[in-house]
């Protein structure tokens, strides 16, 4: 498995997320972005944006993995890329939100995300709202 920052063609990144969200293509083409390689072939993805909830903040804004390549861990690989780059640009905070994604949700538990109530929310009603502090 190889983890490399990508920069395009953005193409490949819109056709991952066709496959793990069929019904929910939401993908923008602006911030940073990942792909989890398996035999040269793109397995999964994860954006970085910077936050405009919190001016410290960085905001993990997308991530996806492939049906047969779920559940070996590579969605948490990602989130600790991102997180490192957050400090790489010197943030604060981490923020996400997950909708109804238990697998996301141990994830960012286990990277030490805790839950929180924003202000503002920004997603769905039925979001979970999620920061780590990285100072």
């Amino acid at each position: 498995m190889r983890i490399t920052q990508y920069k395009g063609p953005f193409e490949v990144i819109h056709q991952l997320d066709r496959v793990c969200f069929p019904s929910d293509y939401a993908v923008k083409e602006s911030g940073l972005w990942w792909i989890a390689w398996q035999g040269g072939k793109p397995v999964a993805y994860a954006g970085l944006k910077p936050s405009h909830q919190w001016s410290d903040a960085g905001y993990l804004c997308r991530v996806g993995v492939i049906p047969e390549f779920r559940g070996k861990g590579i969605q948490k690989k990602l989130l600790l890329k991102r997180i490192e780059m957050c400090k790489d640009l010197g943030y604060s905070y981490v923020l996400t939100d997950t909708r109804r994604n238990p697998a996301s949700e141990n994830s960012l538990i286990s990277c030490g995300f805790k839950l929180y109530l924003p202000q503002n929310p920004w997603a769905f009603k039925d979001s979970n709202y999620w920061f780590k502090d990285i100072k």
